[in-house]
């Protein structure tokens, strides 16, 4: 529950210290029987007491009336799944003795949580066999006594790329009758299954445990329990999503890519053990597939994100027979799981982040409320926009007005979205780096664009800005924002804007090519300058495949005059930069160099903060406070106050440490 110090504030919307508070479902998984739902719920930590990155609390309910008394705490719980045939749930976690992922499992009617494998390295994605009795899990190999010797003496050069260690899979016996033994195969594994007939295992092969491999250029393969030979490799080209066994193991399914140009899987792929063909069964779908569950051998649901709402629909495994169970509409549908004739999804909506739903008599039912004093919280509205770009080109945004609305332009921030194969959807839409419900209770609309590059609309629209780093896509977010001037939205002269990641370079390319449309920027792990970004980034070959289409050196003007340090000197913007030091993805250095020529360009105010524990996402509480509270003080400083020099650099936490100290 919040604070009392806030409780008075609800009247007036929601405050940054609420967003901290904020519990939401995570994974959903089903009992074998369809009796039982499991689900874990991700709690945030205090940044003025314990910190960190929060923890998890697995759940068992038998309805929305009947949450069992099973509740079961942990920091780094992952990867729940009920163990055959049903009577308890196994998860991934960290051993305290070892501080290695181990697997435990926990009995639903009661009991301690046990151990039941650990190895040499963490554990990091595993599949009973259908009685129960082995499993096969994904993990690397130890190093050798002589490495580890060299290492404790010192010796720990390390030599890029080629020393990371791929994934392998192994086969264990839970009753530690059989050794453990590694299955002799080439590359890095993920996406672990065992078949419904035990014979045997899918997963996916990469090249290389890197990151640029794994995303790019893995394959589903699968091969046989016993002796680990390869029997199937399904030569899918381009990104890949999970595969999932149907019920009589004749098949897989997974999500893909149509082609290795493809920016993100969003089509539902069949593939047939019997003829060793894949095939799309969503073919020319106009949105993206999120997720699917298979409803029996011959059928799937799927939940699929079209524009800026999701549809529920039926299919069956040779793309015929489509019933859509469920479009558009709220909640805003995300997973699925499916088994026993009980379909459970994770949902949000505009007023809540994400929660347990049931499918009863065709229609989903909300089982779960993470977050009861939402309910005494008043909340802004938020609409669907159509606006029209200046080609032709129709786009769709959300729209979160002020809390109340004064009847006139008022200050504006563009929030955008990263990827930019990503969308935002008429959903729950408040968080750290984004806090749309904060800056509406502020006075302030928020609005989220979805331009071209953009998934929800098919592969074609999200293709659409290939080639063009910060060309129409970026013209898009300008023109959205001539237009809410126009209609009297947005307020001139006090727009802001943000973003993380690709929304933090659209961020950078508005403070720097397009300052004189915007008057502050906070951009958060986005490039500053895409010629050393691509030397710097661990997805080289993605930024090549599905976005720049060039090599540097086959056009290093591109390369140069789509760098927002290109236009440093005319930047008018003050621009906060906000950055993580183990960002591997956007590297450090990108917003250091950012910061370096707006600085030397003295135009305007900048200011770079950086996070040294955190990497291309920030996930400790305290990290997250930190971001929040300087990205509303830029923006208050600048768009409400109508400031020309940066506030001070220090945050006042003494409030929040007081309350602390006081309990």
């Amino acid at each position: 529950m919040c604070c009392p110090q806030l409780d008075a504030q609800a009247s007036r919307g929601m405050t940054l210290e609420q967003i901290g508070e904020i519990r939401s479902v995570g994974q959903i998984v089903v009992a074998p029987d369809g009796e039982r739902v499991a689900f874990t719920v991700n709690i945030p930590l205090d940044p003025y007491d314990l910190g960190g990155a929060g923890r998890r609390e697995l759940h068992v309910a038998r309805s929305a009336e009947d949450m069992e008394p099973f509740v079961y705490t942990i920091t780094e719980l992952a990867s729940v799944s009920w163990r055959p045939p049903g009577n308890s749930l196994s998860f991934l976690a960290n051993c305290e003795e070892t501080e290695q992922r181990v697997l435990y499992e926990i009995p639903i009617d009661g009991g301690e949580p046990r151990l039941i494998l650990s190895h040499d390295t963490d554990i990091t994605a595993y599949s009973f066999s259908p009685d129960g009795r082995f499993v096969a899990f994904l993990a690397t190999e130890a190093a050798n006594e002589e490495d580890r010797k060299l290492t404790e003496l010192g010796f720990n050069a390390r030599v890029w790329e080629e020393s990371a260690s791929p994934q392998r899979v192994w086969i264990a016996d839970t009753r530690g009758e059989i050794e453990t033994r590694m299955l002799d195969t080439t590359g890095s594994a993920s996406s672990l299954s065992w078949s419904p007939n035990g014979k045997h295992l899918a997963f996916m092969l990469a090249p290389s445990p890197l990151t640029d491999d794994d995303l790019m250029h893995r394959q589903l393969v699968v091969a046989t329990a016993d002796d680990g030979k390869i029997t199937h490799r399904f030569n899918h080209v381009g990104k890949k999503g999970d595969a999932a066994w149907s019920p009589d193991g004749q098949r897989l399914a997974f999500i893909g890519g149509v082609d290795i140009h493809d920016p993100r899987e969003g089509r539902l792929m069949i593939a047939e053990l019997a003829d060793g063909i894949h095939r799309d069964i969503t073919l020319g779908y106009r949105g993206h597939v999120r997720d699917f569950a298979w409803q029996d051998a011959k059928h799937l649901f799927y939940v699929g994100h079209v524009g800026v709402h999701s549809e529920l629909a039926r299919i069956d495994h040779r793309g015929h027979d489509l019933e859509v169970i469920r479009d558009a509409g709220r909640p805003l549908l995300q997973s699925i799981d499916y088994a026993g004739g009980t379909l459970a999804m994770l949902a949000d909506a505009p007023n809540h982040p994400a929660e347990l739903y049931v499918m009863e008599d065709e229609q989903p039912v909300r089982w779960t409320d993470s977050n009861p004093w939402l309910a005494d919280i008043r909340l802004a509205r938020q609409e669907v926009i159509t606006y029209t770009a200046r080609d032709g080109l129709e786009l769709e945004g959300i729209l979160v007005h002020p809390l109340d609305a004064p009847g006139g332009p008022v200050p504006t921030i563009f929030a955008i979205h990263g990827g930019p194969e990503a969308h935002d959807s008429d959903g729950w839409l408040t968080s750290y780096a984004k806090p749309a419900q904060v800056a509406a209770a502020r006075g302030y609309a928020m609005f989220f664009p979805n331009y071209r590059g953009s998934t929800g609309r098919g592969v074609a629209f999200s293709k659409l800005g290939q080639g063009d780093p910060a060309g129409a896509e970026f013209d898009d977010i300008l023109d959205a924002r001539d237009q809410l001037v126009e209609v009297g939205v947005a307020a001139e002269g006090r727009i802001g804007i943000t973003g993380r990641s690709y929304g933090g370079y659209a961020a950078a390319w508005a403070a720097t090519a397009q300052s004189e449309h915007f008057d502050a920027s906070v951009v958060a792990v986005g490039a500053g300058e895409n010629i050393s970004k691509f030397g710097t980034s661990d997805i080289t070959h993605e930024l090549y495949l599905v976005h720049l289409r060039e090599w540097p050196w086959e056009n290093w003007q591109m390369y140069l005059e789509s760098s927002p340090i290109y236009h440093a000197e005319r930047s008018r913007t003050p621009t906060l930069i906000l950055h993580g030091e183990q960002d591997a993805r956007v590297h450090v250095s990108q917003g250091l160099i950012l910061y370096r020529y707006l600085k030397l360009a003295g135009q305007a105010p900048v200011r770079l903060v950086t996070y040294p524990d955190e990497a291309h996402g920030t996930r400790d509480a305290a990290a997250r406070r930190d971001y929040s509270m300087r990205l509303m003080r830029w923006m208050d400083h600048f768009l409400i106050k109508g400031a020309e020099e940066p506030p001070p650099y220090r945050l006042d936490h003494a409030p929040w440490v007081t309350v602390n100290d006081a309990k």
